[in-house]
């Protein structure tokens, strides 16, 4: 169950003071304009399409999402921003900046590419931008820290400014390790929720 919007509306200002101006926070849920959410990020094309054909510029929109080529083209037409590219036939589509998806933790289950093969992909494609990743699931948000600043250093390492790091769990950590982007949702919506917890 949702959580009302003005709940939401203050969970969203107390995440925006927590990170501050140079973090832009990427909502990762129902579209709440009032709630003062300027950047949402979607998963999936089909829902990116449907959401967008609704609220249209009302949002900035950012796809967050596993990206196939055959998806390209709308995110092309739609987003400022790709968070998750991670192959070669994609990247070579893309006509919006986006972030190269880093497998930090080499897990099998989730996509990426290990990080020996980004400087690589970075030179090949000027799209690329900057670095994002998803560290494996915790418990405790410290749990991500070495993952997020492995991503740091390599961005560093790369010359790139950006990082989509950490997510509602994690996403103060996150911060801390020099993001510059960071994806929330559950922290946002769910009912129950004390406005200041991950």
């Amino acid at each position: 169950m949702l959580a009302p919007p003005a709940e939401i509306a203050e969970r969203y200002r107390r995440i925006r003071e927590e990170v501050g101006d140079s973090v832009t926070v990427v909502a990762a849920t129902k579209y709440l304009a009032d709630a003062g959410i300027e950047v949402v990020g979607e998963n999936r094309a089909q829902d990116l399409l449907t959401k967008h054909a609704t609220y249209g510029s009302v949002f900035r929109w950012h796809f967050i999402g596993h990206l196939q080529s055959n998806k390209v083209k709308v995110v092309n037409d739609i987003c400022e921003l790709v968070h998750s590219v991670s192959s070669d036939s994609a990247a070579s589509r893309l006509m919006v900046p986006a972030l190269l998806e880093v497998n930090l933790a080499g897990e099998q289950s989730k996509s990426g590419v290990p990080p020996e093969d980004a400087e690589e992909l970075v030179r090949r494609y000027p799209v690329i931008r900057g670095l994002m990743t998803m560290p494996p699931l915790a418990q405790e948000p410290e749990s991500s820290r070495p993952y997020f600043k492995g991503l740091r250093e390599l961005a560093d390492q790369l010359g790139l400014s950006e990082l989509s790091m950490g997510t509602s769990q994690d996403y103060r950590v996150a911060a801390e390790e020099g993001a510059t982007l960071i994806r929330v949702g559950e922290i946002l919506v769910r009912n129950g929720a004390p406005a200041g917890s991950a």
